[in-house]
């Protein structure tokens, strides 16, 4: 695994890096919650994964911290959003600035905000 120096990790105990990963400069790392990154995953300059939000439905707002998974091969690109609870499958892409809030299929590549599927990869590896 390789994290940059500039990676902000909160509650580092939280968080697993698989092997091969990657996170590169600036990445935001919000473990309030788990955050689980597979083997070979890249987590590119800049994203922002968010293992904690509030319960706004509650007037007293409670912390929550759902757990954030990124599949194995997945791709984090730069100034991506993972948001609280998303699971992002193996072999995904998050595109440049998107902001994903709800779970990305595997293979999948998702781009805007909110994310949205504009095609796949292949899954073979090989």
């Amino acid at each position: 695994m390789h994290i940059t120096p500039s990676v902000a990790i909160t509650i580092p105990w939280n968080l697993s890096v698989g092997d091969r990963a990657a996170v590169g400069e600036r990445a935001i790392l919000y473990a309030l919650g788990p955050i689980m990154i597979g083997a070979d995953a890249t987590i590119s300059q800049g994203a922002h994964i968010c293992a904690g939000t509030h319960d706004f439905r509650d007037p007293t707002m409670p912390l929550l911290k759902p757990p954030v998974t990124i599949g194995a091969g997945a791709w984090i690109c730069a100034d991506a959003f993972v948001g609280p609870g998303v699971s992002v499958g193996e072999l995904a892409v998050v595109g440049a600035r998107a902001v994903a809030m709800r779970d990305v299929e595997a293979a999948a590549i998702v781009v805007g905000n909110p994310a949205r599927t504009v095609g796949t990869r292949r899954m073979d590896r090989g």
